[in-house]
């Protein structure tokens, strides 16, 4: 009997310590990426905003709201590329809900830093992360106080590590050769991808590509948080070390998950509405001054605590 007690306890300390072990190897393993992926925002300017200051720090431990960009960029070889995809997430654990919306890259402002109106998804082009950054800021009249940028490559390979998404497809097209049915469909990452950049075959144009890749976003959001794959945790991080870059530090992901994630049981949508115009050939969306005070409000109604 004690024998066979002494093996007992033998194996429970030795399965202790494995776990233990394998708990901090995936702690440094998240910790490097976290730093890995880490890059500062360096604002081109102070921006004007009407009701809000910008720049303010967001205390976690408080579960402050505040406001991220997600940038989808399109890279290639020797070209910084554009923001193909830029949606806004206002975050606010008190209401229980995030908010958000997608900013049209046609969208006709001022480039902040370059004194010249441009579509605003140039602005990456023309300044990177920081010039989106202060241009969205300035075009909403509020603050962004967190980014997350993520090539293209990136979104379909991090999909499909989180086993695909399901979308309701609202009718059915074709799209680089692959067939998207009307209604709900399981999509893999390279298929989400086609998903989302489908614009011209949308009866909404811009804006109908722009509910599919908010849709997709909205899955990828979920299937993270119930993410709990061990063996494909590592290829996870290979993945967002290589394709992802933010500005939130590692303890700020930390406190995000552990102080957040329970509280958000809501995700709305807002549409920013306008119009199609050319403008010396070249076609932009014109938002009014009205519609701009309409956005601004509902984002400053949504922060309020």
């Amino acid at each position: 009997m004690k024998k066979w007690m002494k093996w007992t306890v033998w194996i429970v300390s030795l399965f202790i310590i494995v776990v233990f072990g394998y708990a901090m190897y995936l702690y440094q393993s998240v910790k490097s990426t976290a730093d890995q992926i880490y890059e500062p925002r360096n604002p081109v300017k102070p921006v004007s905003v009407t009701d809000i200051t910008g720049g303010q720090q967001v205390d976690f431990n408080r579960k402050e709201p505040f406001n991220a960009l997600i940038l989808g960029v399109d890279e290639r070889a020797h070209d910084r590329g554009r923001s193909d995809t830029m949606i806004v997430l206002s975050v606010n654990p008190a209401k229980k809900k995030v908010l958000m919306f997608n900013i049209p890259r046609d969208t006709r402002t001022e480039i902040v830093g370059r004194s010249t109106e441009d579509k605003i998804n140039h602005a990456y082009a023309f300044g990177g992360v920081d010039m989106s950054l202060a241009t969205v800021e300035q075009f909403l009249g509020i603050p962004i106080h967190y980014y997350v940028k993520a090539d293209m490559e990136g979104f379909s390979k991090i999909i499909d590590l989180v086993g695909g998404v399901n979308v309701n497809n609202p009718f059915a097209f074709d799209y680089e050769g692959k067939r998207y049915e009307q209604g709900n469909i399981h999509l893999d990452g390279a298929a989400a991808l086609g998903f989302s950049r489908m614009r011209y075959d949308d009866p909404k144009g811009d804006l109908g590509r722009n509910d599919r890749q908010r849709e997709v976003l909205k899955q990828i959001m979920k299937n993270t948080m119930q993410f709990s794959s061990m063996m494909q945790i590592q290829n996870m991080l290979d993945e967002l070390g290589t394709h992802v870059r933010t500005d939130l530090t590692f303890d700020e992901m930390k406190e995000l998950i552990l102080d957040y994630r329970s509280d958000l049981e809501e995700i709305d949508t807002v549409e920013i509405k306008g119009t199609g115009k050319k403008i010396n050939g070249i076609y932009y969306f014109i938002v009014d001054q009205q519609e701009k005070e309409r956005i601004h409000g509902i984002l400053k109604q949504h922060m309020e605590q």
